[in-house]
């Protein structure tokens, strides 16, 4: 699809950082091929703006291709992802995976998900295996000061946690559903803390303070910025300012019969309000680097982690999120490097998620180093196409695959097969709505060869993995709620165990346990997070793992009314959140190996212990 011709404005009710001036202006001069004077604000040094370009990836959870002006959406207005697209390269037929945690690790990694033991969204199935190396670990060994902001959802303990995978400093949350979006509770390098306003802003905040970080260090090292935002994802929330744009908004519905069908109007315009929030943050992004002189030496990178997580306007496509369809697979791909890629380059060749890994190591001059990881990458990259140098071979023929639960697809630059045999011409068709595997049984034997012999390459995924603690490289070690099981009358809060807790714990012969190996021996201080109202005060908790036990009593009342619902703009699936205060449990001594930890009430002072959220083990000792 061509890029739309209409000009690009600044929205004038959103309160966006970027004027319309300056939007204008930086569109007129990338259309020219103008390089933009710096600006006068402190900035690099000459010798930084040479050296080695920085690198900013940003990933949104649950938009789809369509959720962008640039693809023609009537609903919404994306200027300055618009002028990204204007200002440097799409590439324009670019694949993801069916949900989250299995792009994330194509993206960490270069190889596709099903290789390193990815196979849920959720209580371990997310883990990326630890021997592979992750692109952060790659930038990290060429001298990238390293950091990551955001939905991690690729592991939550060390060696899987983000500190643990090449991100010197880390902010956010590492499961992959969070159920507040306004002053959270999230985790700093492992140290729980409590974030500032509303979620998206506040990561963006922190890229930037990043980015000041490096520019003020003396030297021209280079940074390498993992943005992974949480939104349009559940909860919808939304500041009120983009929620009033959209909350009496009649949406047109998408092209296809499907889509418009099956449309919830509400949950559409508080996804929609979500996307202007995440516009309106590239701006302010997009615009720091140029104060800061670093935005032409400064590759910056956007797309999806899945479909659409509506049945929106999606181009006319099949499927959304969670579907192995055109439409559940298909993200915007924008890249902007103003040095080497010229203002306007469409790439046409297919690309995927596991060729930015390449494409980024390319793109950055990143030549090849002894601490690199001998497993072969899946992904290829298109470094030549996006500036401008003949393109590889491989790129024009590639296969494309994709999986999720029991469905499987391949993707040809012009044909897409299913598992299930139906073979579109997604040039043609990319509603896929004529199944052409009767009258082309060439291409669809072909294809479901390649599909097979594929599937055939991957190995079984389920793995029995404990969750690992007392790794002798971290202080902090999470244990949450969703990480562990429950015998007797204990309940999960939700369905989806992701940000869940415990409640209904009434009974001295219940547990919550957690799989666990120890990887070093030491002393832990263990802090557990829970609400409990001020009658039920006075019951005795007790921890144990193998000989070694600790116990406390209960004297703290926590009590705290649900805070994430308040703030939703459509109701919500998955479960809801409390601020959770903290106690300590004494200390546990831990012995390398794998146990069952256990935490149980050997007292009940009324008709119940608590509502358990999380336990938080501190390193005191070797």
């Amino acid at each position: 699809m061509p890029i739309p011709s209409f000009p690009i404005t600044a929205r004038p009710q959103s309160g966006s950082p970027v004027p319309r001036r300056v939007v204008l202006a930086t569109v007129v001069l990338a259309l020219l091929g103008v390089a933009r004077p710096h600006s006068a604000a402190k900035g690099a040094s000459p010798e930084r703006a040479a050296s080695r370009p920085n690198v900013i990836v940003v990933l949104t959870d649950d938009a789809g291709w369509g959720d962008l002006s640039l693809h023609g959406n009537p609903n919404l207005s994306t200027p300055n992802l618009d002028a990204m697209a204007r200002e440097g390269a799409q590439i324009r037929h670019f694949y993801v995976c069916a949900v989250c945690s299995p792009t994330r690790a194509e993206l960490l990694t270069g190889r596709y998900h099903g290789r390193m033991g990815v196979y849920s969204t959720s209580s371990g199935g997310e883990r990326i295996n630890a021997d592979e190396q992750t692109i952060a670990q790659r930038f990290k060994a060429a001298g990238y000061a390293t950091a990551a902001y955001g939905k991690w959802h690729s592991g939550m303990q060390w060696p899987y946690h983000p500190n643990a995978r090449g991100f010197d400093d880390f902010y956010g949350f590492c499961s992959g559903h969070w159920g507040n979006y306004f002053d959270p509770m999230l985790e700093h390098n492992g140290e729980i803390v409590r974030g500032k306003g509303f979620l998206v802003d506040d990561l963006t905040d922190h890229a930037m303070d990043f980015i000041d970080q490096q520019a003020d260090t003396p030297g021209d090292d280079p940074f390498f910025i993992y943005l992974a935002i949480n939104t349009p994802h559940s909860p919808m929330q939304v500041p009120q300012k983009y929620w009033d744009r959209f909350k009496d908004k009649e949406i047109v519905p998408d092209p296809r019969n499907e889509n418009a069908r099956r449309q919830d109007d509400q949950h559409t315009r508080a996804a929609l309000a979500m996307c202007e929030n995440i516009d309106d943050n590239m701006g302010r992004l997009l615009t720091h680097l140029r104060e800061r002189q670093l935005d032409e030496n400064t590759i910056v990178v956007y797309f999806n982690d899945n479909g659409p997580n509506g049945w929106r306007f999606n181009g006319g496509m099949r499927g959304r999120k969670g579907s192995t369809n055109e439409g559940g697979l298909r993200s915007p791909c924008l890249i902007r490097y103003p040095q080497q890629i010229r203002p306007g380059t469409l790439v046409d060749n297919i690309g995927g998620v596991v060729d930015l890994f390449p494409t980024l190591v390319d793109l950055a001059g990143l030549s090849k180093t002894d601490s690199d990881s001998e497993k072969p990458l899946d992904g290829i990259s298109h470094a030549a196409a996006l500036t401008g140098r003949p393109a590889d071979s491989l790129a024009s023929g590639r296969l494309l695959f994709s999986a999720w639960r029991n469905r499987a697809t391949v993707r040809t630059a012009r044909y897409r097969m299913h598992s299930d045999g139906s073979l579109y011409d997604i040039e043609k068709d990319p509603g896929e709505q004529s199944d052409l595997a009767k009258r082309r049984p060439d291409i669809a034997s072909h294809l479901r060869e390649q599909l097979e012999r594929w599937l055939d390459t991957l190995p079984d995924q389920k793995e029995d993995r404990p969750f690992p603690i007392a790794h002798p490289s971290a202080e902090w070690t999470q244990l949450p709620a969703r990480d562990a099981s429950s015998t007797g009358g204990i309940t999960r809060s939700n369905r989806f165990p992701n940000c869940t807790y415990f409640l209904n714990w009434n009974e001295t012969t219940s547990e919550i346990l957690w799989d666990v190996e120890a990887l070093s021996e030491g002393d832990y201080e263990v802090q557990m997070y829970y609400a409990c109202n001020e009658d039920q005060l006075g019951s005795t908790v007790e921890l144990s793992i193998g000989e070694s036990r600790t116990t406390a009593k209960i004297e703290t009342a926590v009590e705290s009314d649900f805070i994430g619902s308040p703030n939703d703009r459509k109701e919500r699936a998955e479960g809801d959140v409390k601020r959770w205060g903290t106690m300590s449990l004494g200390k546990l001594h831990l012995s390398p190996g794998r146990a069952k930890l256990r935490l149980r009430a050997t007292s009940i002072a009324k008709d119940s212990v608590a509502e358990m959220r999380l336990l938080m083990l501190r390193r005191v000792s070797e």
